[in-house]
């Protein structure tokens, strides 16, 4: 999903092809692309976003990012290493800001990492996919598998202590060890700018969640039997994690997921580390992510009838003592 201009959701059909328009209201306004290789059209349609006025739209398997006008006019495409395959979630745009977005990119010699794009081109911005330190305990990290035809597939663990990253604005990464609440803000190699800290008790993880967890790994590996995964396969952690994912907003705000028995819930800083807020986290499907925007954020939910659907809420300030 990409919230645009003018209270509009932009959604990505991937089994269709195609990209479609609602409003707030829910309203279908139009409908652009369809499954093929000319303009305007698609083989995997992973991901959107907005860089200035500009909707790109990422197809790692045919190796485009594609350029729409907010009609749906075709404006450009952008050449990119094709053949990425895995989570939705994983590889796709990261928005940071109003005309600044990350790509997720792999590379045999550079190995994984985020390239910086706005509406002009690449920003010059490449940040590597930081590596967890072995050390710490309860590691579930993701897991890499390469296939001889060429295939790449990044499975993380939706379950459990995990490795999260995302990168902002100008090349900063934030970046946690889910086992702990500590985040690191860097910049380069070895350049820390700050560290983001909070005490919480620990909690346990019920065994269906594990199992999810690895859901989408074990299917691969069905799938696609054959493959070099590194590692091969994931460590359950004693306890559970206190952060799930983290994202970063389009205004700069760092967005943490917390993980609480009785409910997770979001909380949110400013770029200098300060806690601003706390709200309830709502739901949203297995290898999707929440889209950020003003004072808006989206979501989509998937129902007891698999039926996919789109949820937008509106962000409101309380009064002081509620």
């Amino acid at each position: 999903m990409a919230i645009g201009p003018d209270e509009t959701i932009f959604v990505a059909d991937a089994i269709n092809h195609e990209v479609r328009v609602f409003g707030f209201d829910g309203a279908h306004m139009r409908t652009f692309g369809r499954e093929g290789a000319g303009p305007g059209e698609f083989r995997s349609l992973y991901s959107l976003a907005w860089v200035g006025d500009r909707l790109i739209t990422f197809d790692p398997v045919q190796g485009r990012i594609g350029e729409f006008s907010a009609d749906g006019e075709w404006l450009g495409q952008r050449r990119t290493t094709g053949g990425l395959t895995g989570s939705a979630a994983n590889i796709r745009f990261y928005p940071v800001g109003e005309n600044e977005v990350f790509r997720f990119a792999f590379d045999v010699d550079a190995g994984a990492q985020w390239i910086g794009l706005d509406n002009s081109g690449a920003t010059g911005d490449t940040v590597p996919f930081l590596t967890a330190p072995e050390y710490l305990p309860g590691q579930t990290g993701g897991i890499l598998c390469t296939w001889e035809e060429g295939r790449v597939g990044f499975y993380g663990h939706t379950a459990g202590a995990k490795w999260v990253q995302h990168p902002a604005s100008g090349g900063v990464m934030y970046s946690a060890w889910g086992y702990f609440y500590r985040i690191a803000v860097t910049q380069g190699e070895s350049d820390t700018l700050r560290v983001i800290e909070r005490t919480l008790p620990t909690e346990p993880i019920p065994d269906e969640e594990w199992d999810a967890g690895s859901a989408e790994f074990d299917e691969a590996m069905e799938r696609w039997p054959g493959g070099s995964c590194n590692p091969r396969s994931y460590n359950r952690p004693e306890r559970a994690s206190f952060i799930n994912e983290v994202f970063v907003s389009t205004d700069g705000k760092l967005w943490v997921e917390v993980i609480r028995t009785d409910g997770n819930r979001w909380e949110f800083f400013d770029p200098e580390g300060r806690l601003l807020g706390s709200v309830p986290a709502v739901p949203f499907k297995e290898r999707t992510v929440p889209v950020f925007r003003g004072d808006h954020l989206a979501t989509i939910r998937q129902d007891e009838m698999d039926l996919d659907h789109v949820d937008v809420w509106r962000l409101e300030r309380q009064p002081a003592g509620r």
